[in-house]
């Protein structure tokens, strides 16, 4: 099959859809295929720029007319530009609105100039879950949707919240998220392990950008419930609105000792390399790219029963699901592998074990049947 010039466009952040695409992008890059990142700065994990890999910025100037600038209107004027400049045979875009919305007016300015552009969009679960309830963006979003010429989610959990919200016409493919198995080929940073827990406490772990979805009390309750029996250390990654409620729960507790908090990182997998268990209790979570990182690193997983993670977590294997808010049952589990060694080892083998089934050389052929399917 030949190889293809495709546009991407996604949110250049350390959230679950940016990093997902990056590490698409760079994958099919390093197959030979030529990919173009079009967004408003350089994607946090494409690092430097290689072969058949490039960024182009979409640039939005401030005008007196405008109370919000119009990122949709310029990065659609931009996906044209880009397509004509590097004949692109294709746009994948991460999200409905704005992306696939901007790809569709796009695609229908080129079309007027004879250039045919499919349109790949794959819902990752903020445009569903959250602006899908909004009924001023159900239009625009269903629009979206319809108007694509193929559709992925990244959960079957997610293709059924899409079915019940909008009037999808056409089919939606589940592709899952994935892993790149050589990010987590490398030793723990044992120094780093000594500096959150000095005295070779186990590490409890939290990772997130800490909205209210992700239930930041409960991680704290279930860690303070732990701490009661088991000496221990809570390393909270990352950042947002929910961080301060996070550490004054801690403090309630009498924990807060306990609690290491060390903001965003570029790269999560570190502290995920010297984890002992993953705590994941959120009010629904479309996929859980977080958990398949940590059962990547071996680290087991307990997460709230809903939404994708089920899709991910083998409970009683490779960690465990419990109903969302039922912190005691999630602190029993904990307790649970940390009380036994042997069944705590035998848990993270079988995490490492799991996550190869999210191996991306078993996820990339799947687009790429989607991609050769329009492009003939």
């Amino acid at each position: 099959m030949k190889n293809l010039r495709i546009g991407f466009v996604c949110y250049p952040t350390f959230g679950g859809s940016g990093v997902v695409a990056t590490e698409l992008g760079k994958a099919l890059a390093e197959k030979g295929h030529e990919l173009h990142f079009i967004t408003y700065s350089a994607p946090a994990r494409m690092g430097s720029l290689k072969k058949n890999l490039y960024y182009h910025e979409v640039r939005v100037s401030d005008y007196p007319l405008f109370d919000y600038p119009p990122y949709e209107l310029v990065l659609a004027s931009k996906m044209v530009e880009v397509a004509k400049t590097h004949k692109l045979d294709l746009l994948h875009v991460h999200y409905a609105i704005p992306h696939a919305s901007a790809a569709i007016t796009a695609r229908d300015i080129l079309a007027k100039e004879g250039i045919c552009l499919p349109i790949v969009t794959t819902l990752h679960g903020t445009d569903i879950t959250l602006l899908g309830k909004d009924p001023a963006f159900e239009p625009v979003i269903t629009h979206a949707i319809n108007e694509s010429d193929a559709v992925t989610a990244v959960s079957h959990s997610l293709r059924h919240n899409t079915r019940e919200l909008f009037g999808v016409e056409g089919d939606i493919e589940v592709i899952h998220n994935f892993i790149c198995p050589s990010h987590f080929e490398r030793q723990a940073d044992e120094q780093f392990r000594r500096s959150v827990a000095p005295n070779g406490e186990p590490i409890i772990a939290h990772i997130s950008n800490f909205r209210p979805v992700k239930r930041v009390e409960d991680v704290v309750d279930v860690f303070a419930g732990v701490r009661s029996k088991h000496p221990a250390k809570l390393l909270l990654v990352g950042d947002g609105p929910e961080r301060i409620r996070a550490e004054k729960r801690a403090s309630e507790k009498k924990v807060r000792t306990d609690v290491v908090s060390i903001g965003k990182i570029k790269n999560p997998i570190e502290p995920l390399l010297v984890s002992d268990l993953f705590l994941l209790p959120s009010e629904t979570e479309s996929f859980g790219l977080a958990a398949l990182e940590s059962l990547a690193a071996g680290v087991p997983v307990i997460a709230g029963d809903t939404g994708g993670l089920p899709e991910v977590i083998e409970h009683g294997i490779c960690g465990y699901l419990a109903p969302v808010g039922d912190v005691k049952s999630m602190t029993r589990f904990a307790q649970t592998l940390l009380d036994s060694p042997n069944k705590h080892a035998a848990f993270k083998t079988a995490a490492q074990a799991r996550a190869q089934e999210f191996h991306v050389m078993k996820i990339l052929p799947q687009y790429e049947a989607i991609y050769h399917r329009l492009t003939p």
